[in-house]
């Protein structure tokens, strides 16, 4: 028996289920207690600038949909690191691109604690 090992349905396997499941639209989103919020509200219209965020919450509860459902909504270039896989010098890569874009860009860090605090000081220049 031979088994499929490229394609979109191969990969589509390979993709955990936590994301395959995940909100891609804010209607699928669903935001226990703070629905009715109007920093989510703004947020869903896409109207003007993207305001800065810090998520903070326990594992699963939508951060990094958040995140991503904001970089879908507002016109700016969406960009997702993981502190797990990238470093100091890919973030300063994105901010460098940043600077030479004419697109606001929003740069999403996912599981910033794991940078050292000497990592995480190297790149609020730019966010200050």
């Amino acid at each position: 028996m031979s088994y499929q090992t490229t394609g979109p349905l191969f990969q589509a396997r390979h993709i955990p289920l936590a994301e395959r499941m995940r909100p891609t639209i804010w209607a699928d989103l669903q935001t226990a207690g703070i629905r009715d919020h109007v920093l989510l509200r703004q947020l869903q219209e896409g109207n003007g600038p993207v305001p800065s965020l810090v998520l903070w919450g326990p594992p699963g509860v939508g951060k990094t949909t958040l995140a991503r459902l904001i970089g879908k909504t507002f016109p700016v270039r969406f960009v997702e690191l993981s502190a797990t896989l990238s470093g100091v010098k890919e973030v300063r890569a994105v901010v460098d691109e940043a600077q030479d874009c004419p697109e606001q860009t929003v740069l999403f860090i996912d599981e910033i604690h794991r940078f050292t605090r000497s990592q995480q000081d190297a790149f609020l220049p730019s966010i200050e």
